[in-house]
């Protein structure tokens, strides 16, 4: 499979189903930044994360994919018809999760900077830019058709990253810095 195609040198792209899109519409740079999520994940792993942790990333990222899947065949027939959905589970998996590493973690009683080792940081960043998928995701929604499980995922995705970090400083040793406003 050639990875060229030249069919988008004048600035435009294909999705499921034949239409063509401007690289800038909104439906597009959702789908961008959902790919920057999952970069950024990548990057994190890359700096080295616990065992259990890295497997929840990689199941994160395999789920992007899902997620551009949704975004790019917004019809669910034709060619559309066959590209892999979230199933529903993906929210609840997350919430549980969520729950057992926040178990294992200091109460949170203020915010704090996003710091730490360098995995957790750029865990911290890929947060960062999950919440501005989520927000592209919702400037399409508020055009065009997009599930709602879109929308739930990422926004639970930004959470499970924000609970990952400091799961990843707490297990280096790495004490939070608790944001420390001036005034």
């Amino acid at each position: 499979m050639k990875i060229y195609t030249r069919k988008g040198d004048s600035g435009e792209t294909g999705i499921w189903g034949g239409k063509r899109l401007g690289k800038d519409e909104a439906r597009m740079e959702a789908i961008g930044t959902v790919d920057e999520v999952n970069a950024a994940i990548g990057v994190a792993v890359a700096h080295g994360v616990p065992d259990g942790v890295a497997e929840l990333l990689q199941t994160a990222q395999n789920t992007l994919f899902v997620v551009g899947c949704e975004l790019m065949a917004p019809e669910r027939t034709g060619s559309g018809a066959s590209v892999p959905r979230l199933t529903g589970n993906e929210v609840p998996e997350m919430e549980a999760a969520i729950d057992e590493l926040d178990q294992r973690l200091p109460e949170l009683r203020n915010f704090i900077l996003p710091s730490g080792t360098v995995a957790a940081a750029q865990i911290h960043l890929a947060r960062g830019v999950c919440r501005r998928a989520e927000r592209s995701v919702a400037t399409v929604r508020r055009a065009e058709e997009v599930g709602t499980e879109v929308s739930a995922y990422l926004n639970r995705l930004a959470d499970l990253l924000f609970v990952l970090a400091r799961y990843v400083n707490h297990d280096a040793g790495i004490t939070e810095i608790p944001w420390a406003p001036r005034g």
